[in-house]
């Protein structure tokens, strides 16, 4: 029987453990990159109330049902023929604008009360930037209100000055979307003020409009959002997730609902599965700022939006898939 050399044996067996000691973790790496939630992903469960502590289908935000799951998941691919999937809208209706609350607190609107047969889809944050999110918005004519934070946004503003190009309007969203429920009035100006001003020379227009991180609010928050300058804050009705729209009441879009998306790797399916249900309800897309007193764009600007989505010539479809 032949043995080894006692310090050949101590020498082979140190070197297995250490490559099982790198093993291990790189397995546990892996493991922490998949399953733990980044942090920009981050909200809470309820209904604006800060409530759990994993973000829910709709996004980073909070989904109306209170549903929680994990971090958003790498979408599809641009869908072939997408431009063809896009609806066909009629010119929305001049808008009949909401009555603000006097006094010190700007106005909170889960929705905007109206009959009239519009709703208004709203994008939030600014994570992930699509050049095919970008080419669908132009193509689309649609309006829309974005809800961009400065962390978000910061490694490529210019991305966003395609949308206001095309008619998107650019609202405010904090600076780092941190929650603000609960906090001192100072860090909410910080926060809320901030965001405004810094919008205000990226894009050349101050917000008037604001949507707190995740919906979570207190009096402290509306009364910011006033001494800012700002109209009114939004919570929403709808959220859209991977191309699926889930529904705080009943299973369609109502009049004056306010739909929460994000800028996502889903962009393009989301963006289209909002349009579908807004389609589908028989309502047409809306400028939000076009119904807050005060708020509205110059004429010609974003709140100039009547007609669109009706005139895109041919080589557009009517909604039907591509």
């Amino acid at each position: 029987m032949h043995f080894r050399p006692l310090g050949a044996v101590s020498t082979r067996a140190s070197r297995l453990w250490l490559v099982a000691l790198v093993a291990g973790t790189l397995l546990a790496a892996c493991a922490t990159s998949n399953d733990a939630p980044d942090s920009r992903w981050v909200g809470h469960g309820g209904t604006g109330g800060g409530t759990g502590a994993t973000p829910p289908p709709g996004g980073d935000d909070t989904d109306p049902s209170g549903s929680p799951s994990g971090p958003p998941s790498k979408g599809p691919s641009t869908p072939p023929g997408f431009l063809n999937r896009i609806p066909t809208f009629p010119p929305a209706p001049p808008p009949e604008q909401v009555t603000l609350p006097p006094g010190p607190l700007a106005g909170w609107f889960p929705h905007i009360p109206t009959t009239q047969k519009v709703a208004f889809l709203t994008i939030d944050d600014g994570w992930i930037k699509l050049p095919e999110g970008a080419q669908l918005f132009r193509a689309a004519h649609i309006p829309v209100t974005l809800f961009l934070s400065l962390n978000a946004i910061r490694n490529d503003p210019g991305y966003f000055k395609q949308f206001q190009d095309a008619g998107a309007a650019i609202e405010a969203h904090t600076l780092t979307h941190p929650e603000l429920r609960g906090t001192s009035y100072d860090f909410q100006k910080h926060e809320i003020c901030g965001s405004a001003d810094q919008l205000a020379q990226l894009y050349g227009r101050r917000p008037l409009l604001f949507r707190p991180p995740f919906g979570d609010h207190d009096d402290t928050t509306l009364r910011v959002v006033h001494d800012c300058g700002m109209k009114a804050a939004f919570f929403w009705k709808e959220t859209v997730n991977t191309g699926i729209v889930r529904y705080q009441t009943g299973h369609s879009v109502q009049p004056g609902d306010i739909i929460l998306m994000h800028f996502r790797p889903a962009f393009v399916d989301d963006f289209l599965a909002a349009l579908k249900a807004i389609h589908d309800a028989g309502l047409t897309p809306a400028l939000l700022e076009d119904y807050i007193p005060g708020a509205a764009t110059s004429a010609g600007g974003p709140g100039n939006r009547q007609g669109r989505g009706t005139d895109r010539g041919p080589g557009t479809g009517t909604g039907s898939p591509g």
